[in-house]
């Protein structure tokens, strides 16, 4: 396992190799996002927060991932147009990637190790909701559904995780965030 996340390299959503070491100097929100699912309007809010802070250094990563009730079924463009389209995102996009279980990327098996456990502002809730469902965790530190969070410093560290449920206006992700950017 790297120790940094700077020292992986993943790939854009149009297949080209790219250094996270380019991000060095940024504060960075990592998410794990989904097109069909029941947060995917979390974009939008992710835009907003890309376009508030981008020229202060934040970068916003998302990564879409189909491990959550496959609620991202489509191909990197399918994917990347729907993003365009529907929520006028113009955040860096990688190449969907698997997030937890077998196959899981090394970036995010760094993530999660590094950072094993979500603040949250509602408590076990939207676990529990999940559980209703059928839906159940089999490690705890894995992530638990689509739009996870991780917030990354200017020098690589995983500061902070924030559960799917804490939406990216959220006052402990932006006090986080400005925090980092200082």
């Amino acid at each position: 396992m790297n120790k940094n996340f700077h020292d992986y390299t993943v790939k854009k959503i149009d297949g080209k190799h790219f250094n996270l070491a380019e991000y060095k100097g940024k504060t960075l929100l990592v998410v794990n996002v989904a097109s069909e699912c029941g947060l995917t309007p979390q974009y939008e809010a992710l835009e907003k927060l890309y376009e508030k802070y981008q020229n202060k250094g934040l970068e916003v990563l998302g990564f879409p991932a189909n491990e959550f009730g496959a609620q991202e079924p489509g191909s990197n463009s399918e994917i990347q147009n729907f993003c365009v389209s529907k929520f006028g995102v113009k955040f860096p996009m990688f190449e969907k990637i698997v997030v937890k279980g077998e196959g899981q990327h090394p970036l995010f098996n760094y993530l999660t190790h590094i950072q094993p456990e979500a603040q949250k502002v509602n408590g076990d809730a939207f676990e529990e909701k999940l559980k209703t469902y059928g839906i159940h965790r089999e490690n705890k530190i894995d992530i638990l559904w689509n739009f996870e969070k991780f917030l990354v410093n200017k020098n690589g560290e995983v500061i902070a995780r924030f559960a799917p449920d804490v939406t990216p206006d959220h006052v402990i992700i932006t006090k986080a965030i400005e925090s980092s950017l200082k």
